[in-house]
């Protein structure tokens, strides 16, 4: 079926027919009313961003009478404030693995769109609402589809809905959105758009604030102290880009925290930091230089061995582990020719020369 619609800046184009700034959640209540039961999937690995919008949606559905409503994800939650944020918040969530899909009327995609592309569900899994703020190459399949990539935060598109609405914000909605916000725009001041700030405001008004700052008050682990120092030494920096590893970790919340610390170094304006996750080489990428779009420079440097994605300054992505295991048994080695290999594609692909700076 042909999606409800699809938008990129929260309007429509010049050559659209206007609607009513309503049709939305009209047309996202039609697609659930008849569902008796859904399931809200959060990309794997979820971060706030993807977990408040789930709850948001859950509030949603709630109020418009679907009886049974689930939030599930893949991956795992290791960075220390989104584990404080799932404890603080008492949230129940499920995971991916131990939850049948097919048993839903409904699954809904919140901040992603497709099937096997950075989540663990099956590609040929019918997906009927996608909401999300990523940009993708082939538009997402499903019923109802609000995909919009000059929007900050799937938050963002998610308050608008609760605006629109009649449904009350609850306090840990609220409180799940306004960190959720902070934590995917307006702390790094990168690129945030209106909507942001507005949905902030909005929500700014119900949420339990000393809650919120206690989740920023999360420490670190030593594992995730010993991954970010890893990647502190590691690093090669060809004129203003950086690439960098952790290593092996148990915690792949270190790889994105490493890419915003080292966004700092003087001189520095693009960064790539990626870490061996299981079996699964994890990439996180950032990029304040205007003349980059990090996702493209990813999607040229890894597409065709791996999933990337992501926005212009902010982007993402895993390699297979598979692609590196016949060049030996040995970790270290394993892992030295990763290393080796995933720099030269990402400098490559920057078109920098061989000098280290």
């Amino acid at each position: 079926m042909a999606p409800v619609q699809q938008d990129e800046e929260g309007g429509e184009s010049e050559s659209a027919v206007p609607r009513p700034a309503t049709s939305r959640i009209d047309e996202l209540a039609s697609v659930l009313a008849d569902a008796g039961s859904l399931g809200i999937v959060c990309h794997d690995n979820p971060d706030p961003d993807s977990i408040a919008s789930a709850l948001a949606l859950e509030l949603l559905a709630d109020a418009w009478g679907v009886a049974e409503i689930e939030i599930v994800y893949g991956g795992s939650i290791t960075h220390q404030q989104n584990r404080a944020f799932v404890n603080l918040l008492d949230l129940d969530l499920s995971r991916l693995d131990e939850v049948d899909l097919g048993g839903f009327d409904c699954i809904a995609f919140v901040d992603h769109s497709i099937p096997g592309v950075n989540n663990s569900v099956p590609s040929a899994t019918t997906v009927d609402v996608v909401i999300d703020h990523h940009d993708f190459p082939e538009p997402p399949e499903a019923e109802y589809v609000d995909v919009r990539d000059r929007c900050g935060a799937t938050a963002s598109i998610l308050v608008g809905y609760l605006t629109q609405s009649d449904v009350p914000i609850s306090e840990p909605v609220a409180s799940a959105l306004l960190f959720a916000l902070h934590r995917e725009r307006l702390d790094y001041v990168r690129h945030p758009t209106a909507e942001e700030y507005q949905a902030a405001l909005t929500v700014f008004r119900q949420a339990d604030v000393p809650l919120v700052e206690e989740m920023y008050g999360s420490a670190f682990t030593p594992a995730m102290l010993d991954a970010i120092g890893e990647a502190i030494r590691s690093r090669t920096v060809r004129g203003s880009s950086l690439v960098a590893t952790v290593g092996r970790t148990s915690e792949s919340g270190a790889i994105p925290q490493a890419a915003d610390y080292l966004l700092n170094l003087e001189g520095i304006t693009t960064v790539l930091v990626f870490g061996l996750v299981d079996e699964t080489v994890r990439l996180s990428a950032r990029s304040i230089d205007p003349r980059v779009d990090i996702a493209d420079a990813l999607r040229a440097s890894f597409a065709d061995v791996g999933q990337v994605g992501g926005h212009g300054d902010m982007a993402g992505g895993q390699i297979p582990l598979g692609l590196f295991a016949d060049h030996g048994d040995d970790d270290p080695d394993l892992l030295s020719f990763a290393d080796r290999r995933i720099r030269h594609r990402f400098f490559d692909a920057m078109h920098l020369e061989d000098d280290d700076g």
